[in-house]
């Protein structure tokens, strides 16, 4: 594929059918124009990149603005369409489900929805999970908690026989709500269907509570879960304050990527250590962790330290690779091993320390959508049901450039966004924790 195809969206057809929606294509009459097909949104804003491809005589390269089309591909009154949500736990899965019902049948009348129970297994009948029939009625109120009502799971499955449980089930599209391995699989989901010829929309909504795919600016949820995780950090500095070399270890989510670690100590800036996944360090020598702890304790009598589930895994010996059912690697607990490690360095010192360990990642990741959340929820619903309606198929929706567009789910899951331990967002973190660049 050229790069002038990169973020193309792939199609099931001609869209023959006029959208149900009143909106106009008039500017300046005040309703909502549809979009059109030829509007498009510039993927990198910069002078630099705009340049280079107008001296090449190029356009630059471009996303695919989201938003209802004025011709839809499927026959809203004869639509089904169904709603899986897998991985773990998010805040804001029930404000999507819930957006995504709302959207399809008031917007479109679209008369029958279903729900796809405990993920990827309730596409598959030998895991005996029966399909939900959702409606407005079912969905009104479940905004208000945290979790899936439909219920998720980690892993796969056999993918043809979810494409027939589909076909079995005449569904003609698929709104599937999770991270990296929630996207891949539906992909390969739209892969299987178009090896069929069939004429099935796949949507991913991506998910995932470490904010972690990439290109997009933020997943659903992530801002909640610092939202949530910011009173800790208060109450954990207030338990270091109360002792003489008091020390508080908060750990936070964050498999690979420490931007919940990060956002949640500059939102509470009470942190005096943010350890993350993408950066190396150590704890014995000059410059080490334990070292600088050692001289914080000296100056101030107590210490907050923040660190991602993901950091420091290169400190664990003999470490065994050990994946999940999501495929995901299972890291040693950091936050019990510093907690150990810290107590044995200052034993040995002869230094008395209180150490308060703290982990409430489970809290985190159920708690309901706070309100910017709910708002992000319900747009990025919209915007997936606009573009299934209007046939395009194997695409997230999602925010680029605080603009909604249409990404190939082939994109987003090429790698993992990280903190980029040179740019501004990781300088404001050791502004504000006032930790050196680097430990060890």
């Amino acid at each position: 594929m050229s790069d002038k195809d990169r973020f193309l969206i792939e199609t099931l057809g001609a869209s023959n059918y006029e959208s149900p929606l009143k909106l106009s294509t008039t500017k300046g009459d005040h309703i909502f124009n549809f979009v059109k097909e030829s509007d498009k949104l510039l993927f990198d804003l910069s002078l630099e990149q705009c340049s280079y491809f107008l001296n090449k005589g190029q356009d630059p390269l471009c996303l695919e603005k989201s938003g209802p089309r004025k011709q839809i591909f499927f026959d809203a009154k004869n639509t089904t369409a169904a709603i899986v949500t897998c991985g773990g736990l998010c805040p804001g899965i029930n404000n999507v489900i819930r957006g995504v019902v709302m959207a399809l049948h008031y917007f479109y009348g679209v008369k029958r929805i279903i729900g796809v129970p405990y993920g990827y297994e309730g596409l598959n009948p030998a895991k005996g999970h029966e399909l939900i029939d959702l409606n407005p009625e079912k969905v009104k109120d479940v905004h208000q908690f945290g979790g899936t009502f439909l219920g998720s799971s980690r892993g796969a499955q056999d993918v043809s026989i979810m494409v027939d449980t589909l076909q079995e089930n005449k569904v003609d599209m698929l709104f599937a709500i999770g991270g990296d391995g929630t996207l891949k699989g539906v992909n390969a989901i739209g892969e299987e269907i178009a090896r069929r010829n069939a004429k099935i929309s796949v949507v991913g909504i991506p998910k995932t509570i470490d904010n972690d795919i990439d290109l997009i600016d933020e997943s659903f949820g992530f801002e909640t879960a610092f939202d949530v995780a910011s009173p800790i950090l208060r109450d954990a500095h207030n338990e270091a304050t109360g002792a003489y070399n008091g020390i508080s270890i908060i750990k936070l989510m964050g498999r690979d990527s420490g931007f919940i670690a990060a956002s949640a100590a500059l939102a509470m800036p009470v942190v005096n250590f943010v350890l993350i996944p993408e950066m190396d360090f150590s704890l014995e020598g000059e410059n080490g962790f334990l070292t600088i702890l050692e001289e914080r304790l000296k100056s101030k009598k107590h210490a907050v330290i923040v660190v991602a589930e993901g950091a420091g895994q290169q400190l664990f010996e003999h470490r065994q690779v050990v994946k999940d059912a999501s495929g995901n690697i299972k890291h040693e607990d950091i936050g019990i091993f510093l907690k150990e490690q810290i107590g044995a360095y200052f034993k040995e010192k002869n230094v008395p320390v209180t150490i308060k360990y703290i982990d409430p990642s489970y809290i985190v990741r159920c708690a309901p959508a706070n309100s910017s959340d709910s708002v992000y929820c319900s747009r990025l619903a919209y915007h997936a049901v606009h573009g299934a309606m209007a046939g395009k198929t194997k695409f997230v929706a999602c925010k680029v450039n605080n603009h909604y567009v249409y990404v190939p789910i082939s994109e987003v899951t090429k790698k993992r966004k990280k903190i980029d331990l040179e740019g501004e967002f990781w300088f404001s973190v050791l502004q504000s924790t006032g930790q050196p660049f680097s430990l060890g």
